[in-house]
């Protein structure tokens, strides 16, 4: 049977790290533009990576990142991080996550399209459940949802490709050297469009968000592809990145004043609940 302890655990750590994240770098760019914003804190995390690769000896390996999959799961992360924080900065914080947690839905079915994983219908069920649960948070109406929540749609389908590339790419490519090819990345591509907007001088306060968040986004990296190269089952662990609508949710009511609904809250029950059923069906399967 297999084991999906590992990925789980690794699964929930990035999602508390990655919406921190999220946060920081939304504060920062209240004052700072948004692609100087991302570049310079993907440079920030590209100097956290590379500290690790030369105090674990992994640096040696680096020419893992030429690998053709490593290089193109690295292309995945640059639009999907970039696509998703650049209308993460017009929508609301509790909003924009709510979308991003249509991901399980999408790793289901590129499971069983592209892993060939097999997926009974109690998982089906839990996960669109969920899905509508996501739906209730959200609260679609004729003319609420803009432009840019589809955009975090499309990056969430470009991430959740970007996970499925985590299961193909070779055992010999150690997890830093993975981190390290897509915080270069986004880096890359940040800094590149910089260079066309032009650049704003930025404040203490601004270079210690983005530090902070630069911490955080290196570190959700590294749960990340722990939690997709683990062997645990993908539409699994997928599953509990439903886990983050709370911490959203909470964020959201603490630094911009966002109250949630009575039906948001429902639709919060009906995200965890979909997710603990899952690793109860698990549990039973096992």
């Amino acid at each position: 049977m297999i084991d999906n302890t590992r990925g789980i655990l690794a699964m929930s750590a990035a999602v508390v790290v990655f919406i921190f994240n999220d946060a920081l770098i939304k504060i920062a760019a209240e004052t700072v533009p948004a692609i100087q914003a991302i570049g310079v804190r993907g440079v920030f995390a590209t100097l956290w990576v590379t500290l690790a690769l030369a105090m674990t000896g992994a640096w040696r390996q680096l020419g893992g990142v030429a690998h053709p999959y490593v290089l193109l799961r690295g292309a995945l992360e640059a639009a999907s991080s970039i696509v998703y924080l650049v209308a993460l900065f017009h929508i609301q914080f509790a909003i924009a996550t709510a979308i991003n947690l249509s991901t399980p839905l999408i790793f289901t079915a590129l499971a069983v399209l592209l892993l060939k994983e097999t997926v009974r219908w109690r998982r089906w069920s839990a996960v669109i459940l969920g899905f509508l649960g996501v739906l209730l948070v959200i609260q679609p109406r004729p003319g609420d949802i803009d432009v840019w929540a589809w955009v975090v749609l499309f990056a969430t389908v470009l991430g959740a490709f970007r996970d499925v590339l985590g299961r193909y790419l070779p055992a010999s490519v150690p997890t830093l050297v993975v981190s390290f090819a897509s915080a270069a990345a986004v880096a890359l591509v940040g800094c590149a469009w910089t260079f066309v907007e032009g650049w704003q001088p930025m404040t203490a306060r601004e270079i210690g968000l983005l530090l902070a968040s630069s911490l955080l986004l290196a570190a959700g990296y590294q749960f990340l592809v722990i939690a997709l190269r683990s062997g645990a089952e993908f539409s699994v662990i997928g599953s509990f990145r439903y886990a983050s609508i709370l911490w959203a949710l909470g964020i959201g009511y603490v630094v911009w004043g966002d109250v949630p609904n009575a039906l948001a809250l429902f639709g919060i029950v009906v995200i965890v609940g979909s997710g603990l059923y899952i690793l109860h069906r698990e549990r039973v399967r096992r």
